[in-house]
């Protein structure tokens, strides 16, 4: 298993209702075509309402890079630098857990 979870900022107010309209296109593409893709959420900060935490978990890194590949998250990748003041990454290596089924 290995999962995401990234941080961005959007630049103002309108920029973040632009933001979450491109995610919510593209969220719609990764629910109907990326069973290696887990869980794909995407949180607004209670305090902070120009941010956004992504929290992505794939089957595994191959999952991962097959997300990366498709049309929608390549639009989604260039499109959102318009909105965005900052992004921050973070790589996962799943532990342990509650809500996902893990094969070893």
């Amino acid at each position: 298993m290995f999962g995401l979870m990234v941080r961005f900022t959007c630049r103002d107010e309108s920029a973040a209702a632009a933001f979450d309209a491109l995610v919510t296109r593209t969220g719609e593409q990764i629910r109907a075509n990326e069973p290696g893709t887990l869980i794909y959420t995407v949180h607004r900060v209670d305090g902070r309402p120009l941010e956004r935490i992504f929290y992505e978990l794939y089957r595994d890194e191959d999952a991962f890079e097959a997300h990366e590949l498709q049309a929608y998250v390549q639009t989604f990748l260039s499109e959102r630098e318009r909105y965005l003041s900052a992004v921050e990454v973070d790589r996962l290596n799943f532990v342990s857990g509650k809500g996902v089924d893990v094969e070893y």
